[in-house]
Parts: structure tokens; sequence; C-alpha cells
């Protein structure tokens, strides 16, 4: 009986070792995959404030919580078992899906340049595809929806150069890494969105305070965060247009069509001379120029075919 209960303590300590030893290999390659999709990321959490920009500052958190959710769900409900599913079953379709994705980004980034350009055609073009801008609730909704298919895109590239880092694991173990990649950037992502959007009224509150020191600092945040959320803003569109027309070009690349990739990466090459920040600069320049074009070529698109066809769709039911 005792040499029988030793025998299954030291088999119970050797699966407690081969658990402890999983777990450990699942943080490092979640720690491992964050830090390759570190760009995305940053990008996610520049392009989401500008959806919040011109609400009350009672319903700043709150819709970033919906985004937040939102956000969550495409990680955990979708993309998560789409990428594994298509991951062991359909590889090749994993390109053309992050190219559809990426030609939606260069166009939410050329929207976003048409408006501070032209304002006025920017507003015709929300007409055409139904953005109600008088009704606050209404435009509440549909700005938490477009935040949200933004992420998703953003979500996309995220779980697919996660997965990618991570070839080797077993599937278990990507299952897990990419469970713990989901939670931990959303909740980074988003707890640094909302700290942005309500860093003004905690400038506000530390205005009035008895401490000089604390009180300048409070009013130098309510000097310094419009600002910020422009810069933020323009940051977010750059993002937009970068992410997304990186992620066409690549696409384009893959398929033996990489005359653009050849001109951006040639074009970078010869300014820079080699120095690494200016030949990643001028890349970045490039291809959001590239992003710029093709959202822009999408616009008349979206508003004169897409949006018509999408209606027609959702009229016969």
């Amino acid at each position: 009986m005792a040499t029988g209960l030793i025998a299954l303590l030291d088999d119970v300590i050797a699966i407690a070792k081969v658990a402890a030893a999983s777990i450990d290999d699942v943080g490092a390659q979640a720690m491992k995959a964050s830090s390759k999709a570190a760009g995305i990321v940053i990008d996610d959490t520049a392009v989401t404030p500008r959806y919040v920009v011109g609400f009350a500052a009672d319903r700043e958190l709150p819709i970033v919580g919906k985004i937040a959710l939102g956000s969550i769900k495409n990680k955990l409900l979708f993309l998560l078992p789409v990428a594994m599913l298509l991951s062991a079953f359909a590889p090749w379709a994993i390109t053309p899906l992050l190219m559809f994705g990426g030609l939606f980004l260069c166009y939410e980034g050329a929207e976003k340049l048409l408006e501070a350009v032209f304002p006025h055609a920017a507003h015709e073009h929300e007409e055409e595809i139904g953005l109600d801008q008088q009704n606050p609730e209404h435009l509440e909704e549909q700005k938490v929806a477009g935040a949200i298919r933004t992420d998703f895109i953003l979500s996309a590239e995220i779980m697919a150069i996660a997965l990618a880092t991570i070839p080797e694991a077993s599937f278990v173990s990507q299952l897990m890494s990419l469970v713990v990649v989901a939670v931990a950037i959303t909740a980074g992502v988003y707890g640094a969105v909302a700290l942005i959007v309500k860093a003004d009224d905690m400038g506000v509150a530390m205005s009035g305070n008895s401490f000089a020191l604390v009180r300048g600092f409070g009013r130098g945040l309510v000097a310094t965060m419009p600002v910020v959320l422009r810069t933020l803003a323009a940051v977010g569109t750059l993002a937009m247009l970068w992410v997304g027309g990186g992620i066409v070009v690549h696409g384009l690349e893959e398929y033996g069509l990489g005359a653009i990739a050849h001109v951006i990466h040639d074009s970078a090459a010869a300014v820079s001379g080699g120095q690494g920040m200016i030949d990643w600069l001028v890349n970045t320049l490039l291809t959001s120029i590239f992003g710029a074009a093709a959202g822009a070529l999408l616009i008349p698109v979206v508003a004169k075919a897409i949006v018509p066809l999408r209606k027609a769709l959702f009229a016969q039911r």
C-alpha cells in the first residue's frame, strides 16, 4: 500500500512538473508572439482614441468599454478559432484574407485624409454610405461599430503574426499562447486608450489640488491633451495606411507581384544610404503613400458599388 501511494505521488509530481513546464512554455511563447506584434499593437492604440473624440466626457469610458468588449470577442470568438483552423487545414487562405483586411484599413485611412483635406467631399461620402452625423445615439453606435471593424483587421494581423511566431508548438500550446496574447494585448491597448481619453479630466481634478506641483501638472495636462489627441488622430490615420498598405504590398509579393515592394525597398535604400532609421522612415512613408492611393481608389467603389449591393442584399431579407 505504502509503495503504491509513493508511486502515485511520484506520478502526480511528474505530471505537475510537465504542467509547470507547459505553463512556462506558454508564457514564453506568448511573450515572444506579443513582442513580434508590438508594432501593430502601437498602431491599434493610436487608432482607437479618434473614435472617442467629439463625444461628451461621460460617454468616453463607456465607448472605450464597448470597443474593448468587441475587440476581445473579435480575438477569442472569431479570429482565434479561424486562425487555428486555417493554419491546420487551409494556410493558403490566410494571405488573401489579410490582404482584404489591409485594403479595408487603406480605405479607412484614405477616408480620414479626405476628411482632413476636403471636408465637404468627406461629408458627401458619409451621406452616401449612410453615416448618420445628426443623431448622437446613432453616431455613437456607428463609431463603435467602425472601431470594432478596424480592430478586427488589426487583431487579425496581431493573431497571424503571433501564430507565425510559434509554428513549432503543439496545438494546445499554440491555442493557450494565442489566448494569453489576445487577453493581454486587449487589456493593454484599451487600458492605455482609457487613460489617454480621460487624461484631461484627471488634469482638471489635479488642477484644483492644494499642492502647487500637482496643480501645475494638472493644468499642463489640460493644456496639452487636445494637441496629444490631434496628434494621435494623425498617427492613427498614418498607422492604418502604413499597416494596410504593408499588408497588401507583402501579399502581392507572396503572389510573385513584387514590383511595388522592390520600388519601395530600393527607393528607401537609395535615400537612406544604409542608415537604419532613415530607411525605416522612408519605407514607412512610401508604404503609407501606396496605402493612401489604394484607399482613395476604394472610396468611390465603396460608395457606388459595395454599399448599394449591401443595401440590396439586406432589403431582400
